[in-house]
């Protein structure tokens, strides 16, 4: 484990944010040996200040507790699929939440993102077919908004966690 750490921590330096990483309990690896890797993984995000893209799967409360213990940059969970209340605590705490097709296969996370702030919204199609313009208008119907207000706030979004703060 620790030359895998090593090279991790070596290569962060090349890249804009650490993940997808996090921890997935609905897999068939040992819950210590994940959250030993999750904490290892955001040391290194957090030593360099590299934004953190989370894969949470069953495994919300955990993930929050152990997010707790750093002072991170920036988290964006990607995939969100989970409650208004579970998204409450995420973007209470100053996380970002993203939502893909998936997202609409669920009533609690379609309310979910119906009610974030989109100061706190990402979007993306890595879990599917559909292109990302379709996800926009997606949101956007749920969202009872514009696209093109939806598509500029995600870009600032982005500008905010990327460029800005490589700026400063």
């Amino acid at each position: 484990l620790e030359a895998e750490i090593s090279a991790i921590e070596s290569a962060v330096a090349d890249v804009d944010a650490v993940g997808e990483i996090g921890l997935d309990f609905a897999c068939n690896v040992s819950r210590e040996v994940q959250m030993t890797i999750f904490r290892a993984q955001l040391a290194i995000a957090e030593r360099h200040e590299k934004p953190v893209v989370l894969h949470c799967v069953r495994a919300f409360e955990p993930t929050m507790k152990i997010l707790s213990e750093y002072q991170l940059r920036a988290v964006i969970f990607h995939g969100f699929i989970g409650s208004v209340q579970q998204a409450e605590q995420a973007i209470k705490r100053g996380y970002y939440l993203s939502f893909g097709e998936g997202a609409f296969r669920s009533p609690r996370t379609l309310e979910a993102m119906r009610t974030i702030p989109l100061s706190r919204l990402f979007a993306e199609t890595d879990e599917s077919q559909i292109c990302i313009e379709k996800i926009y208008e997606m949101i956007a119907t749920e969202r009872k908004i514009e696209v093109t207000e939806l598509q500029t706030q995600i870009e600032n979004n982005y500008n905010e966690i990327f460029l800005q703060h490589n700026d400063r």
